[in-house]
């Protein structure tokens, strides 16, 4: 009967190979490539309540009980880059999960951009996700996953659900949310956004934004840093000044190397500051 549901409700079931079609060039002279020396990492299932979903893990080949970090896709799904991120997170000692967010409402990899947002990613609830984000905790704990120390990241689309994490798990530790919207229309699949979330956060956030983001204009993220200061909120927010969005993917004409590394090393030190690593 399961296998039945799954096979109905499923459209993807195993994860794309390469880079999406929508990101097409890849900018191939910046794509960063990280070895699975000294590591695990391909392809798991994670049951939920309604079947299974394909996720990319990896983590370190020795050891056991690693701190556990969620990494969030972009609208592109859980492509090359969002893999090579998990794969970096296993050499700093990591387990890290990217669950494909996607999994029942559509197939990403070969569609173009305008048939992403409209097709798939507007009809994905964040009910789902967030019960799908929880269901990797729970496979990442059974599977060698300290998740005492969880944390989370996330980009573009991902950006956005990590401040929605932080203020639906209470078990988080630490969140960092590359470019995610912060302000914007809302509807029954999308009831709230993260600035209306700031007094329910259980974790803190670390924002990372670029001051050219045609998407997130500036005074958005300056209303969400207000409303963390008014609410007392550990989160912060850096704001980098001429930067577009998408400056962490490497693969992209966006990426801008000084802040995507600046970017890392302050995640890093975020995760290892508030318990997450």
């Amino acid at each position: 009967m399961l296998d039945e549901l799954t096979r109905r409700n499923f459209v993807v079931t195993t994860l794309t190979a390469g880079f999406a079609m929508a990101v097409e060039p890849v900018e191939a002279q910046s794509v960063i490539t990280t070895d699975t020396n000294g590591i695990i990492a391909g392809e798991v299932k994670i049951p939920v309540k309604d079947g299974e979903i394909p996720a990319y893990r990896a983590m370190p080949a020795k050891g056991k009980n690693f701190p556990t970090v969620l990494v969030v896709q972009e609208i592109f799904g859980v492509h090359e880059h969002i893999k090579d991120i998990c794969r970096r997170f296993a050499k700093l000692g990591h387990l890290a999960i990217a669950a494909e967010m996607y999994a029942r409402q559509g197939d990403v990899s070969k569609m173009p951009m305008g048939d992403i947002m409209s097709k798939v990613v507007s009809k994905v609830p964040d009910s789902q996700v967030m019960s799908d984000l929880d269901a990797a905790v729970a496979w990442a704990q059974k599977n060698n996953g300290n998740t005492n120390k969880l944390g989370i990241t996330g980009f573009c689309w991902g950006g956005r659900i990590v401040w929605l994490y932080a203020a639906h798990n209470p078990k988080l530790k630490a969140g960092v949310a590359w470019y995610g919207r912060l302000i914007g229309a809302t509807e029954e699949l999308h009831p709230k956004n993260p600035i209306d979330l700031v007094k329910d956060l259980k974790a803190p956030v670390l924002g990372l934004y670029g001051g050219s983001d045609q998407g997130i204009p500036n005074n958005t993220v300056e209303q969400m840093q207000k409303a963390l200061k008014d609410a007392k909120n550990p989160s912060e927010i850096i704001l980098y000044p001429d930067t577009p969005h998408g400056f962490h993917a490497d693969y992209r004409p966006s990426y801008r190397k000084d802040q995507a590394q600046d970017g890392w090393k302050r995640l890093n030190e975020w995760f290892k500051k508030n318990g997450a690593a």
